[in-house]
């Protein structure tokens, strides 16, 4: 999907702050442009301002400063329930004196649908999250599982062209809660409504997305695809917060077409892409993710000491964690292959990367 700039963005901030005392900005001259049909997720650790962000597009915040757009038009003074917005929470807001039929149809009685018109767009809600044999029963006769799909049908059941979801999966059991993220992700490209999605579950971020915007202390530090964020973190933070990630601190020797030379404090180099550091003489974090790391290879620029210091079995790989120049929570991803059986918590060995598979970061 083509970024979408301010001219042709379906939801524009256009340098949104917001600060709730009028000292402290929560929300940092934001300027972030979402495309019709995008799927959009604002993601980041508690405070980072998402969800600040999230209240202030559905109208239950309001902007300290900077304008709100949506299809192009001002909604900063329009009240939430004029917006046209569809809204999922974490906990579901379903009315519990009504039964599930009536929950979808209330939406559509506020907007002044005939009887039989209703009927059928609840039963085709219903139908699209694959509830239709449940509309006379109340939300405390369903499972969670359920309540979050009857939820997320009422959400869309007056079509609206956009949908916020803050956090809409958090109550859920693992199993469940990754089974209505594909649930979703399918309903989303079946319909192609736009959707501003709110979490600071990473893994949750990486399967839904078309970009993910990452926030921390109001400010989006990268907007991208999730293979760009996992692949290619613009700082160190990204490349912590999005999936796991070891780190390795050093000071900059050299640069040369476009590779870090780093001193890992003993006269043993690393190499790696110079994404983001100062220059020669600057300290520097080198990053690199866990199944990018080789264990036994003996040479090479990048081959360095390590130790093993625990294994942990999973199934599909073998968890290594070792000691790499002074950090002990460096992790190794072993394939559970054959080979993987020479490893001995104890032992002396080599690992070593690919330099384009390491950047250098502030």
């Amino acid at each position: 999907m083509p970024t979408a700039t301010k001219e042709d963005g379906f939801v524009v901030f256009d340098h949104v702050q917001k600060s709730y005392d009028g000292e402290i900005l929560v929300v940092k001259d934001l300027n972030l442009f979402i495309g019709q049909g995008e799927f959009l997720t604002m993601l980041g650790p508690s405070g980072s301002g998402k969800t600040t962000c999230l209240m202030m597009l559905a109208g239950f915040e309001t902007a300290t400063h900077g304008d709100i757009l949506l299809g192009g038009k001002p909604i900063n003074n329009i009240p939430p329930h004029k917006r046209g917005i569809g809204m999922v929470f974490q906990n579901y807001a379903l009315f519990p004196h009504m039964t599930v039929a009536e929950n979808l149809s209330f939406p559509l009685e506020v907007r002044g649908q005939g009887k039989s018109e209703r009927e059928a767009n609840v039963m085709k809600a219903l139908d699209m999250v694959q509830m239709g044999e449940f509309g006379g029963r109340r939300p405390a006769q369903l499972s969670g599982g359920q309540q979050q799909r009857i939820a997320l049908a009422r959400a869309l059941v007056f079509e609206p062209e956009l949908v916020l979801m803050d956090e809409p999966l958090g109550a859920l059991d693992k199993q469940l809660r990754e089974h209505m993220q594909y649930e979703i992700k399918h309903i989303h490209e079946r319909l192609g409504v736009t959707v501003v999605y709110v979490t600071h579950d990473q893994s949750e971020a990486l399967t839904m997305s078309d970009r993910i915007a990452v926030f921390d202390d109001g400010i989006i530090q990268q907007l991208a695809t999730p293979d760009d964020l996992y692949e290619r973190p613009d700082n160190a933070f990204v490349a912590q917060f999005i999936g796991e990630n070891n780190t390795l601190n050093g000071t900059v020797k050299a640069i040369k077409d476009g590779i870090a030379t780093v001193d890992f404090g003993d006269g043993t180099l690393g190499e790696a892409l110079a994404v983001n550091c100062a220059g020669v003489g600057s300290e520097t974090t080198l990053s690199i993710r866990p199944e990018r790391v080789d264990i036994g290879k003996e040479s090479g620029p990048n081959a360095v000491p390590a130790k093993v210091l625990e294994l942990i079995y999973l199934g599909d790989h073998i968890r290594c964690r070792m000691n790499v120049m002074g950090n002990d929570q460096f992790v190794v991803k072993v394939p559970n292959a054959a080979g993987h059986k020479h490893l001995v918590v104890g032992e002396t060995t080599k690992v070593s990367w690919n330099s384009e598979d390491c950047r250098a970061l502030d």
